[in-house]
């Protein structure tokens, strides 16, 4: 479009049109907050206008400035031009209603673990009150942790990630929930540097993609780090050790759940003695596991 003709994009609706049009036409992949190009162009549209994300009717026939138009633009050229995904040009991710500062140091929050804390895990855990201690690792942006300190109220959460990078973009989000004295961070190869512990409780959402995979992931993707998605040939790299080990950190009657992805049936194949409880989700029945101490012996 000749740039004298964007000022036929006079409202916040046309903005929308448009960005929706160059969206499926350049085939950008979603699937970081969004699961389809409409969403996808709103929220981009709605924060670039400093509007509420969640309050689209009230402004739709709004104008908008020149400035603000040249804004709007360049954030859907961007989206388009470098594939980057939309939290990574916003600085922002929301997961069940929570907001997350992330960038490429970290991969962007998404997670059916955080479904599953909405409900306290029930009926797994029955008061959630009675979680003391709890473990999320492959923390990443922290997202998981805070969750879990929010659902957990009288828990002690330990968060711990291999890379430092994750850890300094979890401690921006930490100190945003004012969870300092509830929330402790540890760079970590898995247990390896983690004190003697029992935990109530291990969350993990690993990197579990296998190699095939990998090798076909979108550009969107690929901007992600690798550290935080690759799982090895079959994906389950990170998760032997972490099974291997996880027993030694739970209490007794403590309970593991592990987010797998599409990694089922490479599941099934590397743990043929494990029988895990399989989660319900909106993802589906074959995401999320849920392993007991007594399982991990």
């Amino acid at each position: 479009m000749p740039a004298a003709d964007f000022h036929s994009l006079r409202t916040v609706r046309d903005l929308i049109r448009y960005a929706v049009s160059r969206f499926n036409a350049a085939g950008i992949a979603l699937g970081h907050g969004t699961l389809d190009v409409y969403d996808e162009a709103v929220y981009l549209v709605l924060h670039t206008l400093h509007l509420p994300i969640d309050r689209l009717e009230p402004f739709v026939d709004a104008a908008v400035l020149d400035d603000e138009r040249a804004a709007v633009l360049a954030i859907i050229d961007r989206r388009i031009d470098e594939r980057l995904p939309a939290p990574y040009l916003t600085n922002e991710a929301w997961l069940r209603g929570r907001r997350f500062y992330v960038d490429e140091r970290v991969i962007v929050p998404r997670s059916y673990i955080a479904e599953l804390l909405d409900d306290g895990l029930a009926p797994w855990i029955d008061d959630p009150y009675a979680v003391e201690w709890a473990l999320d690792m492959c923390t990443g942006s922290g997202c998981l942790a805070i969750a879990a300190a929010e659902t957990f109220p009288h828990a002690q959460v330990d968060a711990v990630d291999i890379s430092q990078d994750a850890l300094d973009v979890a401690r921006i989000n930490v100190d945003d929930y004012g969870l300092q004295d509830r929330v402790a961070l540890h760079q970590s190869n898995l247990f390896e540097k983690l004190p003697p512990a029992q935990y109530d409780l291990i969350l993990c959402n690993p990197p579990y993609v296998n190699t095939a995979s990998m090798d076909a992931l979108p550009a969107e993707y690929r901007h992600e780090p690798s550290l935080a998605l690759a799982g090895g040939a079959d994906g389950m790299d990170l998760i032997r050790p972490l099974l291997a080990q996880a027993a030694d950190f739970l209490q007794p009657d403590g309970i593991l759940v592990l987010e797998l992805g599409h990694e089922k049936s490479y599941f099934e194949q590397a743990f043929p003695h494990l029988d895990p409880v399989w989660l319900s989700t909106s993802g589906g029945d074959d995401k999320v596991l849920l392993l007991r101490q007594d399982q991990l012996v």
